[in-house]
């Protein structure tokens, strides 16, 4: 693997940032240990000013008394590792390398500003078109080609749901299932179906051509292994498992085209439940429960859409039946389906990836609408009750946390009852109880001024992945703002974090600090010259 800058001077083996994949050891429920240079980004422009910097190590403990989460104090004490994102399509359906100038511009000057690497979309329908047991991995291994020749690291986000921002065709042999059984995708009250998003309750059921959906997922994820073999740790550095609609643990309650719209209304979304293998796993349980009655369907009173809470009776603050036997039994079950889907996914790729020397990381998702209310509706029709038990779930298969959104701010919100900063706090306190580490990431361009907020609030992130490269990235109202977003965080933590935890004081050469105004400008014209 690629050793740093920073760390061949300080004397480490490696960036343990992470828990790294080696064959041997997991990744500790209770507790963990990171290596960290407390430097803040582990950028190349400010790996070459912090020469001399002494490693320190970093212990996250676990602390089942502590205060309620909050992003107001600064927390974070090791290296922020900085990605970006390159464009969702970089792959076409027909396995050609799209924008392939652009990009190779691109990471040119993402390598000039310093950071450590790409992030690489990766979908189904280009790797396996016409059938279950053929993969085709040629663009997306001229793309890795690529990102190695321009001496950055890679992490490779393997979609296996439906991504709307462009909405890829689903593969020809899934297409020919489904025509011939519709209930392998999830579907809604009114019979729609989540094309693409299959049946979390069809996990272990021959639903693909004799297939269950994990021997497919198991199929795949070793091909790409199979493929990329020479490749990882030099490389390939991370690796993150899709588990759900955007590559996010959840249901797809929400439509595509009102998930990220700014001017949709705020409704709570509709449960997901309806295809004939979940409706049959609901009956199998009500039965179990000696509740029959309950397994007919889902809740008759739960509100559309883009309804609000107290447009119907389920979740009523007050007197909503989401508090009643009925209520309890569904959600549990619908919450429960859902963790159970991701585990079974995680296991395998646990399992499939354990003897290289590569992070693993899921996604849970920022659902903020209406989690002030008492039942927090919009999380329980995405399927998530109980942070806690997400995280531990994923600190059981030795994955880290991807968590989007944090460019998102309470204030900006356009319903009272919704607070992205709370969600965000709950989740990131929640994988600092458990000792499972965090990739951050934003859902749209800016707040940079939030996102800077949230890698200092808390110990347990380790990387920021940008999403994503673009004509909007390197334009000249955006690529200043990030060029300042990248430098002036690094500057804060080195202005601010100048106390080795051993009591030593850490000091830093003058032009550590703040960079010649002239050679901040012709690094910047320099870059932007790489971009166009």
């Amino acid at each position: 693997m690629e050793i740093s800058m920073i760390n061949r001077q300080a004397g480490l083996t490696k960036p343990d940032l992470f828990p790294v994949r080696t064959g041997a050891g997991s990744l500790s429920s209770t507790k963990l240990t990171y290596s960290s240079n407390r430097v803040g980004f582990c950028t190349t422009t400010f790996k070459r000013r912090c020469a001399g910097v002494k490693a320190v190590r970093s212990e996250i403990a676990v602390d089942e008394k502590q205060s309620p989460p909050s992003i107001s104090q600064p927390n974070q004490t090791g290296p922020v590792r900085l990605f970006v994102g390159l464009p969702i399509d970089s792959v076409s359906d027909c396995q050609t390398v799209n924008h392939g100038k652009a990009i190779a511009a691109g990471l040119k000057a993402l390598k000039l500003l310093g950071a450590d690497g790409v992030d690489l979309p990766v979908h189904w329908s280009p790797v396996q078109p016409d059938s279950i047991d053929r993969f085709d991995w040629t663009a997306y291994l001229t793309l890795a080609q690529m990102v190695r020749e321009a001496g950055l690291q890679l992490r490779v986000s393997l979609n296996l749901y439906p991504s709307p921002f462009p909405r890829f065709p689903l593969p020809e042999w899934l297409k020919r299932v489904s025509d011939s059984d519709p209930d392998i995708f999830v579907t809604d009250r009114s019979g729609r179906r989540r094309e693409g998003c299959l049946s979390f309750a069809a996990d272990e059921l021959p639903v693909l051509s004799g297939k269950t959906p994990l021997q497919a997922f198991e199929a795949f994820f070793a091909s790409f292994r199979d493929s990329f073999s020479d490749l990882f740790g030099s490389v390939i550095t991370d690796v993150m498992i899709g588990l759900g609609p955007d590559g996010e643990l959840r249901y797809p309650s929400i439509p595509a085209k009102d998930a990220r719209s700014k001017t949709a209304s705020v409704g709570v979304g509709e449960f997901q439940c309806y295809d004939k293998y979940m409706l049959a796993d609901l009956k199998r349980h009500a039965e179990k429960s000696g509740q029959p009655l309950w397994g007919l369907g889902g809740p008759h009173d739960a509100p559309a859409y883009n309804q609000s809470p107290e447009n119907s009776g389920f979740f009523k603050d007050h007197g909503g039946s989401w508090e009643s036997p009925y209520g309890q039994f569904f959600i549990s079950w619908y919450t429960d389906l859902l963790l159970a889907h991701g585990d079974r996914v995680l296991s395998i790729a646990s399992k499939v990836f354990d003897v290289l020397p590569v992070r693993i990381s899921g996604k849970i998702a920022l659902v903020d609408a209406w989690h002030r209310s008492r039942a927090r509706p919009a999380e329980l029709t995405a399927g998530y009750r109980d942070y806690d038990a997400i995280v531990r779930m994923f600190a059981k298969n030795s994955c880290g946390v991807v968590v989007p959104g944090m460019e998102m701010s309470d204030e900006e919100q356009r319903n009272g009852s919704s607070s992205p900063e709370s969600v965000m706090a709950e989740i990131l306190a929640a994988c600092e109880r458990h000792g499972v580490p965090v990739t951050g990431e934003n859902y749209g361009a800016g707040g940079f001024g939030r996102i800077k907020k949230c890698l200092m609030s808390s110990s347990a992130v380790k990387t920021f992945t940008y999403q994503r490269m673009g004509v909007e990235f390197f334009s000249p109202e955006h690529w200043p703002q990030f060029t300042a977003f990248v430098r002036g965080f690094a500057e804060m933590e080195l202005a601010g974090d100048d106390v080795v935890s051993s009591g030593e004081t850490l000091t830093l050469p003058m032009s550590a600090a703040v960079a010649p105004a002239t050679s901040a400008r012709r690094d910047e014209r320099e870059m932007q010259a790489q971009a166009v």
